[in-house]
């Protein structure tokens, strides 16, 4: 009977001891497990930190076509309808900020009040990209919306399907970055799902630039594949490529763009660079910032006496980017409805609340 008591009391000793490991080891790894959460969660949050501000992405958008334009022609401009395009897009821009929404109506009454015509040409065809930049920006956090607007004010000009799908493929590229989405590797597949069935050759063109960066081709092999003929689709590969082929350098990127007036072209005139260099000013503009652009060259624009697009100053294009952005955001002008934000005549104006970290549509 001792000896039977004495294994059942082994038994039991042995079973509790084991119990307690089990609990040691579930409560070692739950810690564990909490830990790791723990550790997991700012990186997330790391994650989900935009790199640059909207505003900075703007201004690099207008800016990073600006420069890219006059980096082309060594500051000079030799098309009076080059500074049209660039005025339209500061009216484009106007006309968004006044009304909140897109108007053709008062777009085309902006253009016509200053007489803006445009001349027939292929140049100055794809450089109606730049003219409808103001549009992306401002439709660019939803797709379906920015297809649709950039269509429509497209209609203000020529119906040329290669114009349409080159503002298409910029439209949502720049729309990509602008929202943090935009990944190289899978971005011309993309672009060319965006553009659905078409009977242009860009989306064949835009899939040559994919393949040219996968071998690693150089500037030279990419100008020898796309500038022997002066068409538009080849104008937009070769934009695609100078911005994908240097994607974290805005500088690398508009000057591989503005280097191709050394490479003999029969046919080839100076001005055809000013869209290669504009578009992948605005593209690498869009990705990189106002920070990736270099500081010397923003001094030369604020030290430059001429006008930019119409503009008078430097300053003036700053303050109406930072303006239109504040429009795109929400953000409520006091100053030009003070008189709706008032009680039976009262002067105070009426406070106006938000939940905060909640991010409400226009």
């Amino acid at each position: 009977m001792p000896q039977a008591l004495r294994c059942a009391t082994l038994l039991m000793s042995t079973y509790l001891e084991f119990r307690l490991w089990i609990k040691f080891f579930n409560l070692k790894s739950s810690t564990e497990r909490t830990q790791e959460r723990l550790v997991e969660k700012p990186k997330s949050k790391i994650q989900n930190c935009m790199r640059y501000s909207p505003i900075s992405r703007f201004r690099g958008t207008l800016l990073g076509a600006l420069l890219g334009e006059s980096l082309a022609t060594g500051g000079k401009i030799k098309s009076q309808s080059y500074l049209d395009l660039g005025r339209m897009a500061v009216l484009g821009t106007e006309s968004l900020i006044a009304l909140g929404r897109l108007d053709l109506d008062d777009w085309i009454g902006r253009q016509q009040q200053e007489s803006l015509h445009l001349a027939a040409t292929d140049d100055i065809s794809i450089k109606i990209i730049l003219a409808t930049l103001p549009v992306t920006l401002f439709f660019h956090e939803n797709p379906i919306k920015l297809r649709q607007n950039l269509l429509h004010v497209l209609k203000i000009w020529e119906d040329d399907p290669v114009v349409r799908d080159g503002t298409l493929a910029v439209g949502y590229a720049i729309s990509l970055a602008l929202t943090e989405k935009l990944n190289p590797l899978t971005l011309i597949p993309q672009i060319i799902s965006f553009l659905g069935e078409t009977p242009t050759s860009i989306p064949k063109k835009l899939l040559r630039v994919q393949n040219l960066l996968g071998q690693g081709a150089a500037l030279s092999r990419a100008q020898a594949e796309f500038a022997r003929e002066e068409k538009l689709s080849n104008t937009i590969a070769m934009a695609f490529y100078c911005f994908l082929s240097t994607l974290e350098d805005f500088r690398l990127a508009v000057l591989r763009a503005t280097h191709n007036r050394n490479f003999k072209v029969e046919d080839a005139t100076p001005l055809s660079l000013q869209p290669i260099s504009a578009i992948t000013g605005a593209l690498s503009g869009a990705y990189n910032g106002t920070g990736g652009i270099p500081v010397n060259w923003q001094v030369l624009l604020l030290q430059r006496n001429s006008s930019l697009w119409g503009l008078t100053s430097f300053s003036q294009m700053l303050k109406l980017i930072d303006t239109f952005v504040a429009v795109w955001s929400g953000v409520y002008n006091f100053a030009l409805h003070s008189s709706e934000l008032t009680e039976e005549g009262a002067e105070a104006l009426l406070a106006v609340y938000a939940a905060p970290r909640v991010i409400r549509s226009r």
